[in-house]
């Protein structure tokens, strides 16, 4: 079992110039407290859950550089990269100088895009789910062959490359692991069966077991082991003192659709507990974002989950 950050608020206390540094604090109290992995959104404009468009977002790309150079240990990646924000190919490169720059830890994490407004806003175009699957798709096999071959070559619907370059390669062994977004049945599990190392399914208990389920069967289907798949689970965490403040909070979240079943509330038991819950379920590796809390937070769950439960780090082999 192993634990990842998310660190999706950019409106934190101080002026401009020093956000960077309490992001980097953030970063660096999960390292200190032996989270595996450190992650940021891909968008440019912020959630509406988190105050909206007008408030601060760091393009990910940037800012995970920059965590590189001041971290050792924890592995790098967003949750997740839109594919209809980069060309694949552009983004294979921008992955690679991440695992050159960290000294190879770097995840490429990769949906299908979902966040219409920015899209609109920033004027990038943002197709039907049925085309943006099928751009993601070819996305992955070519992010995968610059990753491993020398001069690969692909000709698709969408996108293409002609005995593409990639030098310097990555550090890892079989290119940095991939990560897909999303829990589609039908079409983005098969995708994870088919391409990806990492699986992030939100949702409860109920849910990740479901789709737990639907992935192994799409990996029987084409003769996959399924462990060769971590499930990881993207959930906003409250650590909370009292009974009273849990319900205070699991009654505030209610107001915000779907936010109860993608979250974890409570105080350092029912967490426990809810992490027992959820590992019997599928989970292998729980990334949780902290948005109201601070370093100190971050601090304080690695001591109650992270050294409680974590087993000693592995790095995915990429296939």
């Amino acid at each position: 079992m192993r634990f990842g950050l998310q660190i999706p608020n950019f409106t934190l206390p101080g002026p401009p110039e020093e956000l960077f540094s309490r992001v980097l604090e953030m970063a660096t109290a999960a390292e200190e407290s032996g989270f595996d992995s450190v992650w940021v959104m891909d968008h440019f404009y912020q959630l509406p859950p988190m105050g909206g468009p007008t408030q601060p977002m760091l393009e990910a790309y940037t800012l995970l550089g920059a965590l590189a150079a001041r971290t050792e240990r924890v592995m790098l990646g967003t949750m997740v990269t839109g594919v209809t924000y980069r060309n694949p190919a552009h983004l294979a490169k921008i992955v690679t100088t991440l695992d050159v720059i960290s000294r190879g830890r770097a995840i490429l994490g990769i949906g299908a895009a979902w966040y219409d407004v920015e899209h609109e806003g920033l004027g990038f175009d943002f197709p039907q789910a049925r085309e943006r699957l099928d751009r993601l798709e070819e996305a992955l096999q070519i992010c995968r062959a610059m990753f491993t071959q020398d001069r690969p070559s692909f000709d698709g619907a969408y996108y293409r490359i002609h005995d593409a370059l990639n030098v310097p390669p990555p550090l890892q062994p079989g290119g940095p692991a991939i990560l897909i977004g999303g829990g589609g049945e039908k079409r983005t599990l098969k995708l994870v069966a088919r391409y990806a190392d990492y699986t992030n399914i939100v949702g409860d208990v109920a849910t990740v077991a479901h789709k737990v389920d639907v992935l192994r069967g799409h990996c029987e289907a084409i003769g996959r082991d399924p462990s060769e798949i971590t499930v990881s689970r993207l959930s906003t965490l409250v650590l909370t003192e009292s009974d009273e403040e849990t319900e205070q909070v699991r009654a505030f979240m209610g107001g915000i659709e779907g936010a109860n079943a993608t979250s974890n509330v409570g105080t350092g038991d029912d967490l426990v507990a809810q992490v027992e819950e959820l590992a019997a379920a599928g989970v292998d590796y729980f990334i949780f974002n902290m948005p109201t809390g601070s370093a100190d937070t971050v601090r304080r769950v690695g001591e109650l989950l992270v050294g409680r439960f974590s087993t000693h780090p592995r790095r995915h082999q990429p296939r």
